[in-house]
């Protein structure tokens, strides 16, 4: 067979396959079975069921601050009263005692009730504590965004979006020595309390609710328990026992080595605590301290 003319750097033609006969049936098996089945846009686009994640434990559960320096995140202020009560707010700035309902009783009655274990069951009981900067003094914002604030005839309110004197508080332990139990300072000299209605016998409540104020000049009248996050004390208690590990005496120091160091050593060793590599840093100095010629 005589072939046609070709050159050189022509391409060359490609020769096609003829279909058998199974190959085309598999080929049509295999369009219905597309035709059947779902796209790939359809299933991304169809509905997922959510995914949840469950929270830990240890954000869920709250606790009672021990010291002022616990103190952080939200918090639950409870006051000792014949029922249990708690500092809250309204979205208008209003400052009021709501009842605690999450709370475990020892004898199954409310007069019984152990304000250690309150926990808050509405956003208008829960506070925000955060650290004034420049002062020794708290701040708590409520769930509106606004700071509690006391004026100079003693009234509680939350209306200030920004914190100043008057929204700033010092918050010492109560002078009965009550484990848990604190006193709330403002910035003048006079400390939140609350105060029972003028003549209860006129209400139709049997146990009329008292009424939160800051005019107070006696530290010991009514201690506050402050109920926080587990979570936000596990992670203070974590950050200040890092920083302990991170302070070391130039005694200590001295001891690990085995002589006196200098200055510059001193600061390498402590720079080294501090940022990693310390036990690298000592068997260094130790090297050098040994005036061998050939250590590096």
């Amino acid at each position: 067979m005589v072939k046609p003319l070709t050159f050189k750097g022509d391409k060359k033609p490609r020769k096609r396959k003829r279909p058998t006969a199974a190959a085309a049936s598999d080929d049509d098996d295999n369009d219905n079975d597309n035709k059947n089945r779902p796209s790939s846009a359809s299933n991304s686009l169809a509905p997922q069921p959510p995914t949840t994640t469950p929270s830990t434990e240890s954000t869920q559960n709250w606790t009672s601050a021990d010291l002022p320096t616990d103190i952080a995140g939200p918090i639950l202020l409870a006051f000792i009263t014949p029922l249990p009560y708690c500092l809250a707010c309204d979205a208008n700035g209003k400052v009021f005692f709501s009842q605690i309902e999450n709370i475990y009783t020892e004898d199954g009655s409310t007069g019984g009730a152990m304000i250690a274990t309150a926990e808050p069951h509405d956003v208008r009981q829960v506070w925000v504590a955060c650290r004034v900067g420049g002062m020794e003094g708290w701040g708590f914002r409520g769930h509106h965004g606004r700071y509690l604030s006391s004026d100079k005839f003693g009234i509680l309110s939350a209306h200030h979006e920004a914190i100043s004197t008057e929204e700033t508080f010092c918050i010492t332990p109560h002078p009965s020595d009550t484990p848990g139990t604190f006193s709330i300072k403002t910035s003048r000299d006079t400390y939140i309390t609350f105060s029972s209605p003028s003549n209860p016998a006129k209400d139709s409540n049997p146990t009329p609710t008292p009424t939160p104020r800051a005019d107070s000049l006696d530290p010991a009248t009514h201690p506050i328990h402050i109920r926080m996050q587990t979570a936000h004390k596990t992670r203070l208690t974590t950050s200040i026992a890092a920083k302990a590990r991170e302070k070391i005496s130039r005694r200590e120091l001295e001891n690990m080595v085995g002589r006196r160091l200098e200055e510059e050593e001193v600061r390498r060793l402590k720079r080294a605590r501090r940022e990693g590599g310390f036990h690298e840093a000592v068997l260094d100095v130790r090297v050098k301290g040994k005036h061998d010629k050939f250590a590096c």
